[in-house]
């Protein structure tokens, strides 16, 4: 394994592979390089000399400038660089992509619930959804019923736990409480006998619906009629209370506005018009279990692997994910592209410094001038309330080598490959045309995650270098580490490790290859991945307001 690598050749910062000490001697291009600190595993450092002012070039593009003298062989820090980015600005000329070899996979198909709207779903769900956070409670009510009864219900581990230290707290047994330790979780997947042929009732509290601005309110029942539409959703449960903001009507008319010909069912309750709260939830409950009744009578048929749309997303970064976890999901999503598939990148403040890249795959003007419209205005939001995207990596990132937003940036957009960019999508619109769509979101993990897929996405890639327990309510949320120290100590979490690339035991085109097939199994249903095991139903409308 080699202990440091340059990412491009117009670098002028080194990333080290592996915790390299002061005094370590290196060779790069026939010159000696000396580090002059103890420098941390994906931690970068530098190749010449450079000043006050100059630029520090990572992945071939400005990602920070030197706020004082750093010495070859220095390390990168907080205090000695600051973010900077490129400008952008509109698109220059055309680009040919160079499709990757797809031949093993042209014939090949995944197991999937096929719509009457021609979408293809990886898992067949039910939903529960309130349109105000004041139903967020009979919401649980039903939740708790369906779910025991129908034998959803994740295991209760923790509260046998409790009931072990119960019975030795009667007892007087103080120190074989200290000493009690729990049994492993065993996770499998929780399918109910009543109805094999339903993944599950899926549940989407939320803190929204009223109080908040109107433009909230409208863009939350867009989210949730992107959910309703979505093909891993039969049909929908609807709790209203009657007065607030997110009015029924809002809803149906985003739904429609998604397809004028909608013919899933939707349960629609409206507790101000209802004749007690047991009155409500009762007839929730039984319409509920007949319409699962028709619900389970969806089964898995061959589906070409174009009707697949991934989401692509990254939290808890390091220093590796550009190197190994992102490019190799970008590997993935330009398979899928070249086989007629779609794949959509967000996170809009995790694309700052390689705009113009983005710009210039825009397959026409209207596309790439979206793109510019919406990032300057996001980021003129920021600034407006004293923030900016500069401000976007977390002290974890920083910590993992991840030191200004800019290099964060440059490895996420990674996850993107090289494909042409299709379409430009705002907050809560859904995809149409096949290829990389761009869509934009805040770099919040659940935020993001909840948008892409309310936007279509029926499998998620989610690239991980700290450790990161987000899933999805609704679409299968792959978690990839982009290192194997990560892989051996949270196995609970992660699916996949693409650590072996910085090993050098595999290349990032194998890496993404097997990527590929693991979301056809995940697709057909023969794969269930770690976030759906542990229910990590993570759901969080974005409130249009500043999120980072």
């Amino acid at each position: 394994m080699n202990s440091y690598l340059q990412i491009h050749p117009a670098d002028n910062v080194l990333v080290a592979l592996q915790d390299l000490q002061a005094g370590t001697k290196i060779t790069f291009n026939g010159q000696e390089i000396e580090l002059l600190q103890n420098t941390p595993a994906k931690h970068k450092f530098l190749i010449n000399d450079i000043n006050s002012g100059e630029p520090v070039i990572m992945y071939g593009v400005l990602v920070a400038k030197a706020v004082t003298t750093i010495r070859q062989g220095g390390i990168m820090t907080t205090e000695n660089v600051v973010h900077d980015a490129n400008a952008f600005h509109e698109k220059e000329g055309s680009q040919q992509w160079q499709a990757p070899d797809i031949s093993k996979w042209k014939d090949r198909t995944f197991m999937g619930y096929q719509r009457a709207d021609g979408q293809v779903g990886t898992r067949n769900y039910w939903l529960v959804i309130p349109l105000v956070f004041c139903e967020n409670r009979n919401v649980s009510v039903i939740k708790t019923a369906f779910e025991k009864g129908l034998g959803f219900a994740p295991a209760e581990i923790y509260n046998e736990q409790v009931t072990d230290l119960v019975e030795l707290y009667k007892k007087g047994d103080l120190e074989a409480i200290k000493q009690y330790e729990a049994g492993a979780a065993s996770n499998t997947d929780k399918r109910s006998k009543i109805f094999p042929n339903i993944d599950g009732i899926k549940f989407l509290t939320h803190e929204g619906g009223c109080g908040g601005t109107r433009q909230d309110s409208d863009a939350l029942c867009a989210l949730l009629a992107g959910y309703i539409h979505h093909p891993n959703v039969a049909g929908a449960t609807v709790l209203s209370l009657g007065c607030q903001h997110a009015q029924v009507s809002i809803l149906q008319e985003a739904v429609k506005k998604l397809n004028p010909s909608f013919n899933k069912p939707i349960l629609v309750y409206e507790q101000q018009k209802s004749p007690s709260e047991f009155s409500m939830l009762s007839s929730a409950i039984k319409d509920t279990f007949l319409a699962l009744v028709a619900a389970n009578k969806d089964t898995r048929q061959p589906s070409p692997l174009s009707k697949l749309v991934i989401g692509l997303e990254c939290g808890g970064s390091d220093g590796f994910s550009g190197i190994s976890a992102n490019p190799a999901v970008g590997h993935t999503s330009d398979l899928l592209v070249a086989l007629g598939g779609t794949s959509i990148l967000s996170e809009f403040p995790e694309l700052c410094g390689v705009e113009q890249e983005l710009i210039n795959r825009c397959t026409t003007e209207n596309t790439s001038e979206k793109f510019i419209r919406i990032m300057r205005a996001y980021e003129n939001q920021a600034q407006s309330v004293g923030s900016g995207f500069y401000m976007n990596p977390s002290p974890g990132n920083i910590k993992d080598g991840l030191i200004t937003d800019a290099i964060k940036s440059a490895g996420a957009a990674k996850k993107g490959g090289t494909s042409p960019v299709t379409d430009v999508l705002d907050y809560t619109e859904y995809v149409t045309k096949p290829g990389l769509n761009l869509l934009c979101t805040p770099g919040n993990d659940v935020e993001s995650t909840s948008a892409e897929v309310g936007s279509g996405a029926n499998v998620v890639l989610f690239t991980t270098g700290l450790g990161t327990p987000t899933g999805n309510p609704i679409a299968p949320v792959v978690k990839l580490a982009t290192n194997t120290k990560l892989a051996t100590r949270m196995p609970d979490i992660i699916d996949i490790d693409t650590g072996s690339i910085i090993s050098g035991q595999h290349s990032i085109a194998d890496m993404g290859e097997q990527i590929l097939e693991y979301v056809i199994q995940t697709a057909s249903g023969e794969v269930h991945t770690k976030a759906e095991l542990l229910h990590q139903d993570d759901f969080i409308p974005w409130k249009r307001g500043v999120s980072l």
